[in-house]
């Protein structure tokens, strides 16, 4: 029988350990899924950076790999090719994509009313107290003999739809007083510093870069002026990427969530993170600290909450031909995750 009991040892404890480490290690395994996200970079997206500089996503089992672009109708493209599964941008091109047949669905907001109209100090001159703003750009086309270039992006773009609501819905401004130049983000951004365009719409951290640098830049609308709580930047996931790793999803959508929870209770702690991935190092981590503070910076979690404005959003676009008609949004908006995040 003493025999028999350090065989049954050299039997029983690799058996033991093995089944230990299988239950320890695989789960966190199978959880250890790629996902290709794509932003523009803007505050509005900077949930998602915190989420990543934090380690709450990795900690999760998700690694976020992550690609520029100019636009979100661009990302929309890669969306449909499946060279991207996670988009953070404007919800507005969304509706444009499920209207083509993309599988796209808003799995939690980040921000709304980012946007801003800037101009130069030549046109800002003409916005004084007491004038209207369709009565600035009449001022201006009449003293320089030319409508004023408003820079801004695609066609189908929250900024290219809510410069149109701003300008021709809320301001009234006269189409013959005013020109608008679509453009990329950098370029949009340069042009106005350069005084190659006369105004453009833009969004933090574009906002505290360029009035650092030109003070004369003057903000004449926020995102509240242009679109009553415009719905800003979402998290969007493919709908085979959802189907296929709903746990990562979710992941996520929990990772975004506290994210939006740190920047508000601890901007100073997540300023470098947002830093490290907008300003790569260029722009000072003072200067995002300021975007955050910002008029134009409201960062939101719940996707519900966009819900109505990105319906009447829509029907907007359908005037404006950037859409061919309305989109049933049932399928767009999936709170179910963000629902899980915050009962957690």
């Amino acid at each position: 029988m003493f025999a028999l009991l350090p065989v049954s040892r050299r039997i029983l404890f690799p058996a033991v350990a093995a089944l230990f480490s299988v239950s320890v290690i695989t789960p966190a395994m199978a959880q250890n899924v790629q996902a290709r996200v794509g932003y523009i970079p803007i505050l509005g997206a900077a949930p998602i950076f915190v989420a990543d500089k934090e380690g709450l996503a990795k900690a999760a089992g998700v690694d976020l790999r992550f690609t520029t672009f100019e636009s979100g109708p661009n990302m929309i493209q890669a969306l449909a090719s499946g060279t991207l599964d996670v988009y953070v941008a404007g919800v507005s091109p969304l509706g444009v994509a499920r209207s083509k047949g993309i599988d796209v669905r808003v799995v939690t907001a980040t921000a709304v009313e980012e946007m801003t109209v800037a101009v130069g100090a030549p046109l800002a001159a003409f916005f004084t107290p007491g004038v209207s703003n369709a009565d600035a750009f009449k001022a201006f086309r009449a003293k320089n003999g030319r409508a004023a270039r408003i820079a801004t992006q695609p066609p189908g773009s929250v900024p290219h739809t809510t410069l149109n609501h701003w300008l021709f819905v809320a301001s009234k401004v006269d189409a013959a007083d005013v020109q608008i130049i679509p453009m990329g983000i950098d370029a949009t951004q340069q042009a106005l510093l350069a005084g190659a365009v006369d105004g453009a719409t833009i969004r933090e951290p574009t906002v505290a870069i360029v009035q650092t640098r030109d003070p004369r830049i003057k903000l004449v609308a926020l995102g509240g002026d242009m679109f009553p709580n415009q719905p800003g930047s979402v998290v969007a996931v493919s709908g085979a990427f959802a189907q296929k790793n709903p746990q990562a999803v979710q992941a996520i959508v929990d990772s975004v969530v506290k994210a939006i929870d740190l920047i508000q209770k601890d901007p100073k702690r997540a300023a470098p993170h947002i830093e490290a991935a907008l300003g790569k190092g260029i722009i000072a981590v003072s200067v995002i600290e300021k975007a955050l503070a910002s008029p134009a910076t409201k960062f939101v979690a719940d996707p519900r909450s966009i819900t109505e404005a990105t319906k009447k959003m829509q029907t907007y676009q359908v005037s404006l031909g950037t859409l061919n008609e309305d989109v049933p949004l049932d399928g767009l908006f999936d709170a179910s995750y963000f629902i899980k995040a915050t009962a957690k």
